[in-house]
């Protein structure tokens, strides 16, 4: 009994990962969107900026103000991919690399899921620049998005064997 509920709970910490991910993303973007108004800017550093920004379209605004059909497209596939990413993050990791990877993908898209379902876009709220160059702002979901396919091709190219998930101890008594 105890080796199924400590394996059980293996499963569910990338879970939490993703619900912490989603908590955090939305709770800055209530703020941001309650105290700033859409379009605002407010340098931070010399580097960066806290913003107000929607963004209708994916990663760096692609099909950005594309007539709205764009909306229902990114609502369909961040469904699927958060559905399948949640039935695979319960039915187990292969290792550290899998689960961190999967639990930050699914926190990130299920981040600005809610967004494109309640808002109609994504808020956006970070804004790096240097050199009047700045790039595409983004958010805690679009960090948490890339981070994950990060630490997915590193797990790939280490290989499985440099991440295992130790073995679940069980009691002889």
């Amino acid at each position: 009994m105890m080796r199924r509920e400590r394996h059980l709970c293996g499963r569910r910490r990338w879970l939490v990962l993703a619900a912490a991910i989603v908590l955090a993303d939305q709770g800055i973007k209530g703020w941001i969107a309650t105290q700033f108004p859409l379009g605002a800017s407010e340098a931070v550093m010399p580097f960066f900026n806290l913003v107000h920004l929607l963004n209708d379209g994916a990663a760096f605004s692609l099909l950005a103000g594309a007539g709205g059909w764009q909306r229902y497209v990114f609502i369909a596939l961040a469904s699927a991919v958060s559905g399948v990413l949640a039935f695979r993050l319960l039915q187990g990791v292969a290792n550290r690399w899998e689960g961190w990877g999967y639990g930050l993908l699914l926190g990130g898209a299920l981040g600005n899921l809610i967004d494109r379902v309640t808002r109609g876009a994504v808020v956006d709220y970070l804004d790096l620049h240097a050199g009047g160059w700045h790039w595409p702002a983004f958010n805690l979901a679009d960090t948490a998005l890339c981070l994950s396919v990060l630490i997915l091709l590193a797990g790939m190219a280490l290989g499985p064997d440099q991440a295992e998930i130790p073995p679940v101890e069980t009691d002889n008594v």
